[in-house]
């Protein structure tokens, strides 16, 4: 938002958020500007550095927690899942013992397509809005972190992940890995087993 306002000034700034961080402060003390925008920009910028610190300062909580926390040092040793998801999921599900398999666990976050039976024959639809959509949200971007970094992987998994991709499309394949992940994730906290990969 600010970088567009400084455009209006006439101060352009590439883009993306590190540069702009690094650029704007001189960018506004160099510009051309009247000293109520200069007061204003400069404000803007404190805002940002004062927000960005406050994020840094959660993110290394989170951090601590996920160290110190059993479950959550477990729950991290998965790929695509970092403290952020570990620490969501054992506060979401703590021990994971109130569903019976990790299929619930996966069904409860909305990571797996709704059924409908006629006639004894199953059709699956599409993923339904009823879910734990923050979880979801973070096991999808996990997914997408695992699944970029895939090229120059040959284990069991990532030849997996590689079929799905080629067969489904890029999209399927990230639900099919969190899907996975929750499900994994659901073992790992219910029988409080350590992750070894395949």
């Amino acid at each position: 938002h600010a970088r567009g306002l400084l455009a209006e000034y006439g101060v352009v700034l590439p883009k993306g958020p590190w540069r702009f961080r690094q650029q704007a402060p001189a960018a506004v003390a160099e510009a051309d500007l009247s000293e109520l925008a200069r007061e204003l920009f400069t404000e803007l910028i404190d805002q940002l550095t004062d927000v960005e610190a406050r994020l840094a300062k959660l993110d290394a909580k989170l951090v601590s927690i996920c160290r110190e926390h059993a479950a959550c040092r477990r729950l991290a040793a998965l790929p695509g899942v970092g403290p952020v998801i570990a620490t969501a999921l054992v506060a979401a599900v703590d021990d994971g013992r109130h569903f019976r398999s990790g299929r619930e666990l996966a069904a409860w976050i909305g990571l797996v397509p709704r059924q409908y039976t006629t006639g004894g024959k199953p059709k699956l639809g599409g993923i339904g809005r009823r879910a734990n959509h923050y979880l979801r949200r973070q096991l999808i971007h996990g997914a997408r972190a695992v699944i970029s970094r895939l090229a120059a992987k040959d284990d069991q998994r990532s030849v997996w992940l590689k079929g799905i991709v080629a067969r489904a499309g890029f999209n399927k394949a990230l639900v099919a890995l969190a899907n996975k992940t929750a499900r994994i994730a659901w073992v790992l906290l219910a029988r409080k087993e350590e992750y070894l990969p395949a």
